[in-house]
């Protein structure tokens, strides 16, 4: 079967689509990296990766070397019929299950959604580690016992290299399995959100790291089913733990870090398959990942480690010293209508309770209707809302807000004082001027939207509740802000029939 099929794909053309694939997924990225390019930058990962399935498939049956042991499965499966029959199988219901999560899922979803298939990820890497070490030794055995010599491909195969491949690869996957697991439960409500603060839990971190290097260096020297088995045992506790311990305040940046994770399990798959597409693609993946990471951490003002070490976040009881800030200011719709129609300039800084009371549509909506009057409106997006990178740009795309009035943080604070009202549509913490004000907060030195500047701040909230960070907000007792309760696109909604109606009469 190998001769007749590599006559057809001779390993040049295999090795020349992975260049292309590749090419497309470092497009995809840079495609990604802006608003207008977004889309375009989509279609160039759906490309690459179709391009990546089909040759990685007709290479497995075709045996060339690139997939070598994807082949040698798939001639032992029985035939090579079969083996691919299996993968059809396989991608057939992998793919249903995909579209049928893709249409169900609503925007709110999509941060515990990803962690999710995070999880998938780094199973696979621990699957393919197992059956990579596997595989090997029964190779093995098998040209021992007819007293044959290995092979030339399998003589390292249990050697240093392939077994600190299979050793942290399996480590790796482990770890971004339970890890992505944990953060879809905190994610979705189904386990608490506050940190798991369990006696000398950095420690506990630290001395699994240690343990797994030193099982490393004893795997390497002499693998082991039951060194890798404990290992796993291992990495599987410290993923759990690792994510358990992080607070829900930092969860934008568990997201990005999980994604590095399953960016690095899938180069370590790569590894073990002998497949260099896969090396590459894991690598972007786990590398970008790793800067959005340092990203979300600057826009917190955190580091990477203190995220790690930190727990930071609550249940929404307060966090930290209470303190008595006054009494808040209440406003209605129409009250809210008549000083947006007053406005010259207005800027909306959306959180996630604009995403779960899904008003991103009425929102564009007050957006046109303003600036049809000659006021001037834009969006301040901190790089934490929501609880997703970049969570709030895709809602606002998807409700066809025009791109070039969403600034993002850095590009917008310091025109606050010079605008004439601020509208907080389920923000809490991104905007709280504790963090610049109070060394004693948690969250102080966080980098945060100045909205207090403003002349007029309406803040959208169901109550005077905490945020994630379960700080208390000063910004919603200034003289200057009012409160707006109620469900955010009730409200607005409220808001846009006010201000048609001011319009019409």
């Amino acid at each position: 079967m190998t001769d007749t099929v590599n006559a057809f794909m001779p390993a040049t053309l295999a090795q020349g689509a992975y260049i292309i694939a590749a090419l497309l997924f470092i497009l995809a990225l840079a495609g990604l990296s802006k608003h207008e390019t977004a889309k375009q930058g989509n279609n160039y990962g759906i490309y690459g990766m179709a391009l990546a399935i089909v040759i990685t498939i007709v290479a497995a049956v075709g045996g060339i070397d690139y997939a070598r042991n994807t082949a040698d499965l798939l001639d032992r499966s029985g035939s090579g019929f079969t083996g691919i029959l299996m993968i059809v199988v396989a991608m057939a219901i992998g793919a249903a299950i995909g579209l049928w999560k893709a249409k169900k899922v609503e925007m709110t979803g999509m941060p515990e959604l990803i962690a999710l298939l995070h999880s998938f990820v780094g199973l696979a890497a621990v699957l393919v580690g197992y059956v990579s070490y596997f595989d090997a030794h029964d190779r093995i055995a098998e040209a021992e016992k007819a007293g044959q010599l290995l092979p030339a491909d399998l003589a390292g195969s249990l050697g240093p290299i392939h077994s600190g491949e299979v050793f942290v690869g399996v480590f790796i996957g482990a770890v971004t399995f339970t890890g992505s697991i944990v953060a879809y439960l905190k994610l979705s409500a189904k386990m608490k959100s506050a940190p798991l603060m369990l006696p000398g839990h950095n420690w506990l971190n630290l001395g699994a790291i240690g343990l797994f290097i030193v099982l490393t260096a004893i795997f390497i020297k002499s693998p082991n089913l039951i060194l890798l088995i404990a290992m796993t045992i291992i990495a599987l506790l410290l993923g759990f733990h690792l994510v358990a311990s992080i607070g829900g305040g930092d969860m934008p940046v568990v997201v990005s870090m999980l994604n590095s994770y399953s960016g690095w399990a899938a180069a370590a798959a790569g590894f073990m398959l002998n497949n260099d597409l896969l090396i590459i693609t894991g690598a972007l993946v786990g590398s970008s990942g790793a800067f959005l990471s340092y990203i979300m951490c600057k826009g917190m003002g955190r580091s990477f480690i203190n995220v790690i070490a930190g727990g930071f976040g609550s249940d929404g009881g307060v966090v930290g010293e209470a303190k008595d800030y006054g009494e808040h200011r209440e406003i209605d719709a129409e009250g809210a209508a008549d000083m947006l129609l007053d406005a010259k300039s207005v800027i909306i800084t959306p959180g996630y309770g604009m995403a779960v009371a899904q008003a991103q549509y009425p929102v564009a909506e007050i957006t046109d209707e303003l600036r049809k009057r000659g006021c001037t409106v834009r969006f301040g997006i901190h790089p934490v809302a929501g609880r997703l990178p970049g969570h709030m740009n895709v809602l606002l795309a998807e409700a066809k807000v025009p791109y070039d009035i969403v600034l993002e943080m850095d590009e917008i604070n310091d025109d606050f004082a010079q605008t004439d009202v601020v509208l907080v549509i389920g923000a809490n913490d991104t905007v709280n001027p504790a963090a610049l004000d109070d060394p004693s907060s948690p969250i102080a030195g966080m980098p945060v939207l100045h909205v207090w500047e403003a002349g007029n701040v309406i803040v959208f909230k169901r109550s005077m509740a905490t945020g994630y960070a379960g700080v208390q907000n000063p910004l919603f007792f200034n003289e200057n802000s009012q409160m707006l309760f109620g469900d955010a696109k009730e409200r607005v909604d409220d808001i846009l029939r006010a201000i048609k109606s001011r319009v019409s009469a």
